[in-house]
Order: structure tokens, then C-alpha cells, then sequence
């Protein structure tokens, strides 16, 4: 498609997927345990009315390669309020957020962290 359009404005074209320079991200895939932990905290911070698994998708995520180094659990948090303005996804110059649901979001990812290592915890001495 490329090549035949830059033919039309009678000009040339190529495309470089750089598939020998890129890497590939791996998929992401929670840590059990973490994923339970998370899911615990956030049940017991938010409720369990307002915690929700996400379905599995296909979309890219460089926190896959953290998941690859330890124990982790990719969550989100909530940032749509359909009363501010047009929904729209991600990735997209018209999206806007609740920035309400911000200090919520940092306590619970302050929260997971703060007892996981609290369970984890290593004598040092």
C-alpha cells in the first residue's frame, strides 16, 4: 500500500519493520501470588465492588520485561468519569481523565508495596 501510494504522488517509498534491531516484548503474565496480594489490598483499600479483573488482550506492554526479572502483577486503576467530557480510549488526544481517581490509584500502589514488603520482610542484621 505504502510503495503503490508513493507511485501515485510519483515518488518511492520503503518500510522498515527493523525486525532485526527490535525486540520483542514478551507477554505479560502476573505472578500468582503477587496477583493476589494486589488483588487483596485492593479489595480491602477500594472494596470489592470496585476491583475488577481485566480480560486477557493482545496489546504490547514493556512491563513485561519487569515481569520477566521478578515477581510482579500488572493492575490498573480506573480513570474514567463518562460525566466529564466524550469518552475515548487510550492513546488518543482527546482523552480525559478523572484526576479525582489520581491520590487513590498512588495509595493503592503505596499500599501493595508498602505490605508486601511489610510480608517480606529481611532481617539484615
Amino acid at each position: 500500500v505504502i510503495e503503490m501510494q508513493a507511485a501515485v504522488h510519483q515518488c518511492s517509498a520503503t518500510l522498515d519493520f527493523m525486525e532485526e534491531k527490535l525486540r520483542p516484548y514478551p507477554a505479560t503474565v502476573n505472578d500468582e501470588e503477587m496477583y493476589e496480594h494486589a488483588k487483596k489490598v485492593g479489595t480491602s483499600l477500594l472494596g470489592e465492588a470496585n476491583v475488577h479483573l481485566l480480560p486477557m488482550a493482545m496489546g504490547a506492554e514493556d512491563f513485561s520485561f519487569y515481569s520477566q526479572k521478578m515477581a510482579a502483577a500488572l493492575f490498573m486503576i480506573g480513570t474514567r468519569n463518562e460525566t466529564l467530557k466524550p469518552v475515548v480510549r487510550l492513546h488518543s488526544p482527546y482523552l480525559v481523565i478523572d484526576e479525582d481517581v489520581l491520590p487513590i490509584g498512588a495509595a493503592l500502589h503505596a499500599a501493595v508495596a508498602i505490605s508486601y514488603l511489610d510480608d517480606h520482610a529481611v532481617e539484615t542484621q
